[in-house]
């Protein structure tokens, strides 16, 4: 890369600036004994996969010199679930228990360690879902886009990421016997899922009719068929979520939506390939879920929906009835902790994310209730002494907490209290031109006022999906006799998007269990990995069984697949 000149003032700015960018010479994150020493690089140019990995090591020793020793660990991911989110999430839950809300905590909110995630990937400030997770689950951070695959993939290009594939802690519980189960309420083949289990360097190839023939003749696998062939250790005991259709052949027809035939054009019915496994079982509704005898089910696939589940308030209405994000919890749980070696358990709240894209953040914070109460669930399975569990989000969103509401204020409605720093009032609040405006906003998205395609101009209604806009001729819409807390409603948006976009701004992070002491300050993404991968025994027993351990016995060294796959690293203990 060629250098970059910058125009400084003094000489000893200029000083400073050339000691900051000096290469080779080796820093060490922790103070203590044994400690980890990671090599001064010039950011961006400077980070490779290597560097990312013994940094991320480095930090998480450096928080907790001191291992722990948890025999499960548990990641519950709220996708796109922002401080502000957590902030509005809980007052909401909070007043519907007849409080004001903002003395209510929400389940994760109660674990004693917390500290931010800085979310960022290497190619952008805001990220996306593949990236994050993808750091999350390999403790290195990558490029937006790409699954399971490090930066030196280029998206789309599938040669270019052969000998690029990470390796996930989901694949090194279960090449160390370790129970695995991954559960969501987004298709199972999303970016956040897929993560736990896939490689490949485009998030959108999650079925073979989307891998362009050329990438496939290259030797990448769609998703589907990658969480049906994962044969590492015992595969994948448990998978819960949504994209029926992608698992089933295009001659069959859908079981609850006889309209919509499966996607598959290559034959395959990757769902009874699923049922060839020993004792598996396969379900596709809550009913059939809860006549399983999980105590004896051992390869559990749950796919209840042929795209994403229903959201949390309109699961009542689905058709063939569909299981909470608590619910199959607990069912993978109950069939997880059959195994005495222990287990590694993804769950992910995904439609938060949704509910933000869409400008709505009714159904953004009820999904974040539901997923507190997914945790509170998995907390009373578990016991602290055994059992890690991280709750974070994998990036931001652009919802904004404003104004000046009384306490007790309805979150979701339009602030009462003051316009300034002054005393309450039960008044509206109002902008500078007289109009009242809700305590919760979106930076961008379909909620701007303008006129779109699907909607007149004034305030705008989910399900919105605009591809274009109008400019707003009359301003911003009067909201006095709008019902702003109603379940459909859009929250009011500066720029016109047709969707609400990612924020950049660092997220939370929640833990309790073993190596939980880990989890402060202030940490890069990736460091979450290495929380688990020091502090969960089987884990860390087999990254030093591919050599990724230092003299210390931390895994320091960035293993390779190629390494994992080997029959005598793929050994059940």
């Amino acid at each position: 890369m060629s250098p970059t000149f910058v125009r400084v003032a003094s000489a000893s700015l200029l000083l400073s600036l050339l000691c900051a960018c000096a290469p080779t010479a080796p820093r060490a994150l922790n103070r203590g004994a044994a400690t980890i020493e990671v090599p001064v690089i010039h950011h961006p140019d400077g980070e490779t996969p290597d560097w990312w990995f013994r940094a991320g090591a480095s930090a998480a020793h450096a928080n907790l010199p001191q291992r722990a020793h948890a025999k499960n660990v548990i990641v519950f991911l709220g996708d796109g679930m922002s401080i502000p989110t957590i902030a509005a999430a809980r007052i909401l839950d909070g007043q519907r228990k007849g409080g004001s809300g903002e003395e209510n905590r929400l389940s994760f909110e109660n674990f004693p360690a917390t500290a931010l995630s800085r979310t960022y990937e290497t190619d952008f400030q805001t990220p996306d879902s593949a990236g994050t997770m993808t750091a999350i689950m390999s403790g290195m951070k990558t490029r937006a886009g790409v699954i399971g695959v490090d930066q030196r993939a280029t998206r789309g290009d599938c040669a270019s990421s052969r000998g690029t594939e990470v390796v996930s802690a989901l694949e090194l519980a279960a090449a160390a016997g370790l129970a695995t189960g991954v559960v969501t309420t987004t298709r199972i083949t999303h970016a956040t899922p897929a993560a736990t289990y896939a490689h490949l360097p485009e998030r959108n190839w999650e079925v073979d009719t989307e891998v362009p023939a050329k990438e496939a003749a290259s030797g990448c696998v769609d998703f589907a068929r990658q969480l049906v062939e994962f044969g590492i250790g015992n595969g994948i005991d448990v998978a819960f979520g949504g994209g029926r259709t992608e698992f089933m052949p295009a001659d069959q027809h859908d079981p609850e939506y006889a309209g919509f035939p499966g996607k598959r054009l290559d034959g395959r019915d990757l769902i009874a390939e699923w049922l060839k496994k020993p004792g598996a079982s396969y379900v596709w509704n809550a009913q059939q879920l809860n006549a399983l005898d999980l105590g004896h089910a051992d390869h559990v696939l749950g796919l209840f929906e042929v795209e994403h589940m229903k959201y949390e308030n309109e699961r009542p209405k689905d058709p063939g009835g569909e299981p909470s994000l608590s619910e199959m919890t607990r069912a993978a749980l109950t069939v997880l902790q059959k195994n005495p070696r222990g287990y590694f358990l993804m769950v992910e709240g995904g439609r938060i994310d949704h509910g933000h894209h869409a400008g709505n953040a009714f159904r953004a914070l009820n999904e974040t209730i539901e997923f507190a109460h997914a945790v509170e669930v998995a907390n009373a399975m578990t016991s602290a002494d055994d059992t890690l569990i991280l709750v974070t989000a994998d990036h931001s969103h652009t919802l904004a907490f404003v104004g000046y509401p009384a306490r007790g204020n309805p979150i979701l409605g339009k602030v009462r209290g003051s316009s300034g720093e002054g005393a309450p009032s039960k008044d509206f609040s109002r902008d500078a031109i007289g109009l009242p405006y809700t305590t919760l906003q979106y930076a961008n998205g379909p909620g701007y006022p303008g006129a779109s395609e699907r909607q007149p101009e004034g305030a705008k209604h989910y399900p919105h999906d605009p591809t274009g806009y109008q400019r707003a001729e009359q301003g911003r819409p009067n909201l006095e006799h709008v019902d702003t807390e109603a379940e459909d409603y859009e929250q009011e948006s500066m720029i016109p998007l047709g969707a609400e976009t990612h924020g950049g701004d660092d997220v939370a992070v929640f833990a309790r269990g073993p190596g939980s002491a880990a989890v402060h300050g202030s940490m890069e993404e990736n460091a979450l990995f290495h929380v688990i991968a020091q502090n969960a025994d089987a884990i860390r027993t087999q990254l030093c069984k591919l050599g990724a351990c230092d003299a210390n016995g931390v895994p320091v060294t960035r293993p390779t697949r190629e390494q994992l796959l080997q029959p005598a690293a793929r050994a059940r203990p």
